[in-house]
């Protein structure tokens, strides 16, 4: 850092991450409530420990591969060019540890910021994955599910993000796609990988009648459910905060204009996502309550997936647009939710893939008419966004990168008989089938020092 300006806007940026890492907590801890919340009785320890263990996992193999991912394969490789060196994202960089920075490779700060960086994608990671874990409750095994929660935490979503999350991403180059805070990059790439995992790992026991038609198993504590989901609200703030650049020279070389950007350096404010954040709040809150007839989970499920729906354009939308944005963005899914429920006898156990997937995917792809010839990038040669680029993204990040992974993983991981759960423990509880093991072990000491 060679003056006091070039001081001010890393330290400055350093503590912001670091912020944001704090504000993104909540979204995990909202997760591991209304999941809980979703789950019954029998199934409530479960449930949590599935969810919090996705924590350590995601963290140690994010660190030694998933961040260098991101830097790594912007180009595809192989769509547009080869591999990117990546130096400072490789787990024996001096920087991926403690570090003051120096050397022509470190310039700008980046050794004060790397850390923090990697914490606000790794608690993106942490979302991908337990957008998973929600729609799987009560039927899936728990080393199952952190080999699926790997694969979509630091493996999958960090390649979306590559492409089309970055600003010289491939799909930003050649498609002009555009997806500010992520309608498509983490939502709708979880919401498709979840699709995949449940069609292989199929419905609850008694969740379909023996006509096939779908039973509610409504929430065992909704108190708990709107708290966790009240959290995942707090927690989008950072998630939105983390998705932009607080300071930065946006016409370096020919001018100064300092200014925050979103994910692709293009300049936007606080002030304007502030906005469009609430009023996609708003509106999908309004549409869930309307189309549940009053039912309390979706309405608050709707909020989620109001802002969702409109993430993909909210840093270019004008208010009133991202909230019938999202108002329309919460029916499509709602009506989807529950004709694929029907349809193919999908058991989505807290509606994640509607949530996060569908309202991602339509987020995605109405940018494209909303945001029709708007520049994807401050790059001139790239492509404009447009809705067919758009519709292309979409189809990318929910299926060739979602549901198409998805799908093989969990195909592997049942052939190999540990995908989910027996019968018998399924109708006993996980919990209560956990406790009877262990009595049993200990019966068995007993009896064993007895003789």
């Amino acid at each position: 850092m060679s003056d006091q300006l070039s001081s001010l806007v890393t330290i400055f940026t350093e503590f912001y991450y670091w912020l944001t890492v704090v504000l993104m907590f909540f979204i995990h801890v909202g997760f591991c409530l209304y999941e809980v919340a979703a789950s019954r009785h029998k199934n409530h320890l479960h449930t949590l420990m599935k969810n919090t263990m996705l924590i350590p996992l995601v963290t140690i193999t994010f660190f030694f591969f998933g961040w260098w991912i991101y830097f790594a394969f912007p180009n595809g490789p192989g769509i547009i060019g080869g591999l990117v060196a990546a130096p400072h994202a490789v787990p024996w960089s001096d920087v991926m540890g403690a570090h003051m920075g120096g050397g022509a490779d470190l310039e700008n700060g980046w050794a004060r910021i790397n850390g923090v960086f990697w914490a606000a994608f790794l608690l993106f990671s942490w979302t991908a994955a337990s957008i998973v874990s929600g729609s799987v409750i009560e039927r899936i095994t728990s080393g199952g599910f952190w080999i699926l929660a790997v694969a979509i935490g630091s493996v999958f979503w960090i390649i979306d993000a590559a492409w089309g999350w970055h600003a010289d991403g491939w799909m930003v180059q050649l498609l002009g796609y555009h997806d500010a805070y992520a309608s498509g990059v983490i939502h709708a790439i979880a919401g498709g990988f979840a699709l995949g995992v449940l069609v292989v790992l199929g419905p609850r026991i008694g969740k379909f009648a023996a006509d096939g038609t779908p039973r509610n198993i409504n929430p065992r504590n909704p108190w708990l459910a709107a708290i966790g989901l009240f959290m995942i609200y707090a927690g989008f703030w950072g998630f939105y905060v983390a998705c932009n650049v607080p300071m930065w020279d946006v016409q370096a070389g020919d001018g100064v204009f300092y200014s925050a950007t979103n994910i692709y350096l293009a300049p936007t404010t606080l002030s304007a996502i502030t906005f469009n954040f609430l009023m996609s709040l708003a509106g999908g809150m309004l549409a869930g309550y309307w189309v549940s007839k009053g039912d309390a989970f979706w309405t608050y499920s709707s909020g989620l997936a109001g802002i969702i729906a409109a993430s993909a354009g909210n840093d270019l939308y004008h208010p009133i647009q991202a909230m019938f944005i999202a108002i329309v963005g919460v029916i499509v899914m709602y009506k989807m939710h529950y004709w694929v429920e029907r349809r193919f006898k999908v058991d989505d156990a807290v509606g994640a893939v509607a949530v996060h997937g569908y309202a991602g995917f339509f987020g995605v792809v109405v940018a494209g008419f909303m945001l029709w010839g708007y520049p994807s990038s401050p790059n001139p040669d790239y492509a404009a966004i447009n809705p067919l680029g758009q519709f292309i993204g979409a189809v990318i990040m929910f299926g060739v990168l979602g549901f198409l992974p998805g799908w093989v993983i969990a195909k592997i991981i049942h052939a190999c008989g540990f995908l989910r759960i027996p019968r018998e423990v399924e109708i006993a509880g996980l919990d209560t089938a956990a406790n009877a093991e262990l009595e049993a072990e200990a019966q068995a000491v007993a009896a064993a020092e007895r003789n």
